[in-house]
């Protein structure tokens, strides 16, 4: 455990740049010419479904929501207070909820609730998977 909480530590930083990276200026954004928010729940995501002829377009752009969030589910590797879900996915959503946020303002992205949502749902999964890892990991010892 001593080696991957240090690799961690090292590498969440970047990766979260990386993220940040991609919410602002990556996939070819440009400022959008008015702020966009879309407040209700799994509405742009429909559309989305329904006006992308690929599916791999879909899968992409869903599970990619979902999974590029899993290791922020990992955090208490490096905070323990966040081995606490609850207190996980209270810090996780102001973050994310920051992070949207600003996207509005900056008009570099749109504040999706669905984004939300989703992302939140990669921190979950990500949790429970450091759980039950973590939980096999200390009955082997």
């Amino acid at each position: 455990m001593g080696l991957l909480r240090k690799l961690y530590k090292i590498l969440i930083p970047f990766y979260a740049l990386f993220l940040l990276y991609l919410m602002f200026f990556g996939f070819g954004r440009n400022q959008y010419d008015i702020n966009i928010v879309r407040l209700i729940p799994m509405f742009s995501t429909a559309g989305f479904i329904k006006q992308t002829i690929l599916w791999k377009t879909i899968i992409i752009n869903i599970f990619g929501n979902i999974l590029m969030f899993v290791p922020f589910g990992f955090l208490g590797i490096i905070f323990p207070r966040l081995n606490n879900f609850w207190t996980l996915i209270l810090d996780f959503l102001s973050a994310i909820i920051l992070i949207e946020s600003l996207q509005y303002f900056t008009r570099l992205g749109v504040f999706d609730i669905d984004d939300v949502i989703l992302n939140t749902v990669g921190a979950v999964i990500g949790f429970w998977i450091y759980r039950i890892w973590t939980s096999k990991t200390l009955t082997r010892k």
